[in-house]
């Protein structure tokens, strides 16, 4: 299994703007994409910052996913509601997955 992290800030006023975005995300989502999981936070001790978790098969998987030529085309308003919302880029930050308890 294979993770990423993803964070990034809201701007000023946007906060509430997060489940209109994973919408969006959900409704573009292909079967068959590797995607295992994905979930959206915000910090509870500043509600600007926004952490995201995505969890996939593999990261061959994954990285097949992101260039996907649909899933391309689909992502153009996914972006361009980041880009409304978000303050800057995201911070991508690559992960392994080493172990998973799920009681």
């Amino acid at each position: 299994m294979w993770g990423q992290l993803i964070t990034t800030r809201f701007k000023a006023g946007k906060e509430g703007e997060l489940p209109r975005l994973v919408d969006e995300l959900r409704s573009i989502e292909q079967p068959g994409s590797g995607l295992v999981r994905a979930t959206a936070m915000v910090d509870q001790s500043d509600p600007s910052k926004v952490y995201m978790m995505a969890f996939f098969e593999s990261e061959e998987l994954a990285r097949a996913r992101e260039k996907d030529p649909g899933r391309q085309e689909a992502m153009q308003s996914v972006q361009a509601t980041m880009a409304e919302i978000f303050d800057g880029l995201p911070e991508f930050v690559d992960l392994t997955v080493v172990d998973e308890v799920t009681p």
